[in-house]
């Protein structure tokens, strides 16, 4: 991994996780754990209302922490129940914690690559509907990260399990002179729960062998 990713998810890594919130995550460890055990393709989609901030946060950082805790087969998607953008704040939040991040395409929803280390794949973030053909149309993991997008879509076509993993918004700090330690928080916030979920997949795993 690159050199000053490294070095925030040192930080993350003494970020504490309370235990409310341990319990929120423990669906998401057991799908995650249940894939591994037998080897097959771990998809995780998660999903919020304008797949603009939280998700896009949260499909990066848990592929960034599968990779980190050396998690094979995992690939991370994101959706919302309609499409806006990635809001650039979330790109300029990811940069400024070590990733590199290449503008493909420069239009009203922008396509961006987030590289988390030298060789591997990029992460692909645009914002697009949970169900969009680039993202996985069954046997995957929908991880509702916001409240609107859990209670506005009851059902999920080809989701094998959903998990509610709800983060506060960081658009409530757009526009103030709060809006970078607002985005920052967030983006930790978000990290250090992904951390705790491929942690303890890799220390259930290590225990069953």
């Amino acid at each position: 991994m690159f050199r000053n990713l490294k070095e925030t998810i040192d930080l993350i890594a003494s970020i504490p996780v309370s235990p409310e919130r341990k319990e929120i995550l423990q669906p998401l460890a057991e799908f995650i754990q249940k894939k591994a055990d037998v080897g097959e393709r771990i998809n995780l989609n998660f999903i919020c209302t304008h797949n603009s901030r939280r998700s896009h946060l949260s499909q990066i950082w848990a592929q960034v922490m599968a990779e980190y805790f050396n998690i094979r087969n995992v690939y991370c998607y994101s959706g919302g129940t309609e499409a806006t953008a990635m809001f650039t704040k979330v790109a300029e939040t990811l940069q400024k914690q070590g990733f590199h991040i290449q503008k493909l395409s420069d239009n009203g929803n922008p396509v961006y690559a987030v590289k988390y280390a030298e060789n591997a794949h990029p992460v692909i973030c645009f914002s697009k509907k949970f169900d969009d053909a680039f993202n996985p149309g069954s046997g995957f993991a929908a991880v509702m990260t916001c409240s609107n997008a859990d209670e506005g879509c009851p059902f999920i076509a080809g989701a094998e399990k959903r998990v509610a993993v709800k983060f506060e918004d960081p658009k409530s700090s757009d526009g103030t002179q709060e809006m970078n330690r607002v985005y920052l928080e967030r983006s930790l916030e978000i990290a250090a729960e992904m951390y705790e979920v491929m942690r303890s997949v890799t220390e259930t795993l290590k225990n069953s062998r």
